[in-house]
């Protein structure tokens, strides 16, 4: 097996299925009853609520009940910083995506009465289906792995072509600019978590500012728009609902697609000999089907665009591993990030290169 696919499995077996909820995670569950009792449509407890596994920054749990299953995602108890974990924003633009048919889980309440559990929460439904976590689709036969990836692409195109003004969306985050201020955000989280002098990070964050591409289009942005990040209905390709959207916001919807694309140029699939034989669609073709549904010619700036997620994400491990330095990350993998980071840096400055950087 290789590297990479052992680390799918060990990333799978991390964050797959639920526990018991973490002694540090525990709240009031009779007043959580008492709050849907009083908030969700057709409520009827008993109820019993589990913690998913993983590593999400806002714990998430299970609320289940002799009738229905929901999902719970809250702020985690503590000091935080002001702006994160907001768990309020995550719950207008599911709720509003929800009016319009994209795939997402129904909400069912939002509560900021920090009296309640302790933190601000909202309830949504418990959508059933199919979470892939490796991105080659082994247990697939090659015409489903190409329905699949079609439906994701398909699914992001969808939003990216939605009217966010039209939903109440307008004030979901600042429309212009939005690469430049990616770059600034993830260079100063790389720099208050730095651990080590990487040259080609030094040059990336002195190069990345200066050569931001002009921003075409606004739409609403997933900001981590993954595989693993959706549900699969249980036996049809096709995505039923999309998680996680603690990064959402408005911006650039080519650094949503670029994000994807990267599977193709610095990810799991990138090693696959025959992408054809396989059964998931070239580089090329992914391209061209989401030009197709988004109504573009073409794209540009690509290498700029691959050396900024590069760079993104070195910036987010690089957080994982500052805090390791101070004693505050829970992953018992967190350490092992160091190289990645380094690794990363590396091709970043290698599609720099490629867009013109000397």
């Amino acid at each position: 097996m290789s590297e990479a696919a052992t680390a799918e499995q060990e990333r799978e077996q991390l964050n797959t299925g639920t526990k018991a909820v973490a002694e540090t995670h525990r709240f009031d569950e009779a007043a959580l009853e008492a709050w849907m009792k009083a908030n969700v449509e057709g409520y009827a407890g008993p109820l019993e609520v589990r913690q998913f596994k993983g590593g999400q920054s806002n714990p998430t749990y299970q609320l289940i009940t002799p009738g229905k299953k929901y999902v719970m995602r809250r702020k985690p108890p503590g000091k935080l910083l002001p702006s994160a974990h907001a768990v309020d924003r995550e719950y207008k633009v599911i709720t509003a995506l929800g009016t319009t048919g994209f795939p997402v889980a129904k909400t069912y309440g939002l509560c900021l009465d920090e009296g309640v559990i302790g933190t601000w929460f909202y309830v949504m439904d418990m959508v059933e289906g199919r979470i892939f976590w490796d991105q080659s689709l082994p247990a697939c036969e090659p015409a489903e792995r190409k329905a699949i990836f079609l439906s994701k692409i398909k699914t992001l195109a969808d939003l990216h072509n939605t009217d966010y003004a039209k939903i109440g969306l307008e004030d979901y985050g600042r429309p212009g600019n939005y690469m430049a201020r990616q770059v600034d955000r993830w260079t100063k989280q790389y720099k208050a978590s730095e651990t080590q002098l990487i040259p080609e990070m030094e040059r990336l964050i002195e190069w990345l500012p200066k050569t931001v591409p002009e921003q075409e289009r606004t739409s609403i942005v997933h900001g981590d728009y993954r595989l693993d990040n959706m549900i699969f209905h249980p036996t049809e390709p096709r995505v039923v609902a999309v998680l996680d959207w603690e990064l959402g916001t408005l911006g650039e919807p080519l650094a949503d697609f670029t994000y994807l694309l990267m599977n193709w140029v610095n990810g799991s699939i990138s090693t696959i000999p025959d992408l054809k034989a396989h059964g998931i669609p070239t580089q090329e073709e992914a391209v061209e089907y989401y030009c197709s549904l988004t109504g573009r010619s073409g794209l540009h700036d690509l290498y700029w665009f691959y050396s900024y997620n590069a760079f993104r994400l070195a910036g987010i491990l690089q957080g994982i591993v500052g805090r390791v330095r101070d004693g505050t990350a829970n992953s018992p993998h967190a350490a092992q990030q160091a190289d990645r980071v380094v690794g990363l840096a590396e091709a970043s400055w290698k599609f720099a290169q490629k867009a013109g950087a000397s």
